[in-house]
């Protein structure tokens, strides 16, 4: 039984260095997408707008560099999403941003005339997501984006059906919530690969917090906890996800 005792204790502290260690590799460096996700999850705007005028210098107008451009477009994402309603101006700005990034990507594939590649399937999406919240800042032209947001969604979805980032922002659209469909999200992005030049690693930590929520509301606490739990795994400084948990263990 002692025996058991430690190894819990000898896995548990070797978990805890794992995420510490995750958590200075992304504040410190580590690939641009690492950093962007950390900035996000810890809510370091400071950061996010140093990455977004890193990476604006480094675009070059005659240049198809869609690494670039897709990272600058996630930054934008990202800043919105933190600025909110409180800074309405700037996420707009933000979020046109990304739109504006993303276009060169898709309408540079479009001109190939060949079956869009992995990384024009991940600008479709990235820029679904932003067309989405920018409805929010455009209340005339909300209904035109918010139908193309899907239209974009849709098509990455034929192209990639088992796209974890697309499921779970069509899961995350329908109304009301499918636990179910974010459920599959969930154990897709379970599977899916870490972040490479190809395939972005954004979105674990947010779907299983979208999927903890869920299942709260439907009054399984249990459920709610293990993904909230499993967030703070894959982001151990998500400080939604800490929030989130906080109240859940609330007696």
């Amino acid at each position: 039984m002692l025996k058991n005792q430690n190894s819990k204790i000898f896995v548990a502290l070797y978990l805890l260095t794992v995420m510490a260690l995750q958590g200075a590799i992304a504040q410190q460096g580590g690939d641009t997408q690492a950093q962007i996700l950390y900035a996000y999850q810890t809510e370091d705007v400071h950061r996010l707008r140093e990455l977004q005028r890193n990476l604006s210098a480094q675009i070059k107008p005659e240049v198809h560099d869609n690494n670039l451009r897709y990272d600058l477009a996630h930054t934008e994402y990202r800043l919105a999403q933190l600025s909110g309603r409180g800074r309405a101006h700037d996420s707009l700005l933000a979020l046109e941003n990304c739109s504006e990034q993303l276009t060169p990507l898709l309408i540079h594939a479009q001109k190939l005339d060949v079956r869009p590649d992995i990384k024009a399937v991940e600008a479709m999406i990235l820029k679904s997501a932003c067309d989405a919240e920018l409805a929010a800042y455009k209340p005339v032209q909300a209904a035109r984006l918010r139908r193309h947001a899907l239209d974009l969604l849709s098509d990455a979805l034929k192209l990639a059906p088992e796209n974890p980032r697309a499921i779970y922002l069509k899961a995350a659209a329908e109304r009301p919530l499918s636990a179910q469909a974010l459920l599959k999200s969930a154990e897709l992005f379970e599977k899916s690969p870490a972040t490479s030049d190809d395939v972005p690693g954004w979105g674990h930590a947010e779907a299983y917090v979208s999927l903890g929520l869920q299942l709260a509301s439907l009054g399984d606490t249990l459920g709610a906890r293990n993904w909230i739990e499993k967030a703070l795994i894959a982001a151990p400084d998500f400080k939604a996800a800490q929030r989130q948990l906080t109240i859940l263990l609330k007696p």
